[in-house]
């Protein structure tokens, strides 16, 4: 049953994206946070779909920490799953990611026009320089800032080094970062096709300031009060 959920799941994404991934395409001229409302519709199908086919449903622990300011935001990275769910948790935000992304058919066009941070690795220090001017552009517009700080998807019960990008450009930029913990990973696993029936928890923090802090020590206290919440999240 759960294979034929999770099938019944994939071909209605497949059905559902590439026609509106055309619709958004004809966006464009809109400003971008019109462009990005619209986009963010294709992520409400997604959970519905995610609910109703596969039995994936969701609980937010935390909304009221939510600064009013836009802010950064660093998270945990376990699955696609929250990266179609964010859209619709947190106040409309860009996210940074890898340029590559932005290749893949339908899904990587429409998600060019969310006027995403795509940033060259292999760069260095010159892809920090390159986040940080973008970012100052995308929190004039109104954005917040996602950030996966480890840099890609982990699985439950594990971890990665946090790299310090994301605290870095908070500091540049003067803004908090708001720290968020999951379990997606184990509903909605890394590259699986089966998706199992279950509640997600997403736990919000506190917004913590950069005011006296460098970015190392900013970094440490996301990823402190992160993996603190994960050992209950996804206990091994």
């Amino acid at each position: 049953m759960i294979f034929l959920r999770s099938l019944a799941f994939t071909l209605a994404l497949i059905v559902v994206t590439p026609p509106y991934s055309i619709i958004v395409l004809a966006m464009f001229p809109l400003p971008a946070q019109a462009r990005w409302r619209i986009i963010a519709g294709w992520a409400r199908i997604m959970l519905w779909l995610s609910r109703v086919l596969t039995g994936i449903s969701y609980r937010v622990e935390g909304l009221e920490h939510l600064p009013k300011e836009p802010a950064i935001i660093l998270s945990k990275h376990q699955s696609a799953w929250e990266t179609i769910a964010f859209q619709l948790i947190f106040p409309p935000q860009v996210q940074v990611l890898k340029r590559e992304l932005l290749w893949i058919p339908f899904f990587g066009w429409g998600l060019a026009l969310m006027s995403p941070i795509a940033i060259d690795r292999s760069r260095g220090s010159g892809a920090l320089k390159r986040m940080a001017a973008r970012g100052a552009q995308r929190i004039a517009q109104g954005f917040w800032i996602l950030i996966f700080p480890e840099g890609t998807r982990i699985s439950p019960g594990k971890r990665s080094k946090y790299h310090v990008g994301g605290a870095w450009v908070a500091c540049r930029l003067g803004i908090p970062v708001v720290p968020v913990a999951h379990n997606a990973g184990l509903y909605w696993g890394k590259n699986e096709f089966i998706k199992r029936p279950g509640e997600i928890r997403v736990q919000i923090g506190e917004p913590i300031y950069p005011a006296g802090l460098k970015p190392e020590a900013l970094n440490a206290k996301a990823e402190e009060w992160i993996e603190a919440r994960m050992a209950a999240l996804c206990p091994t």
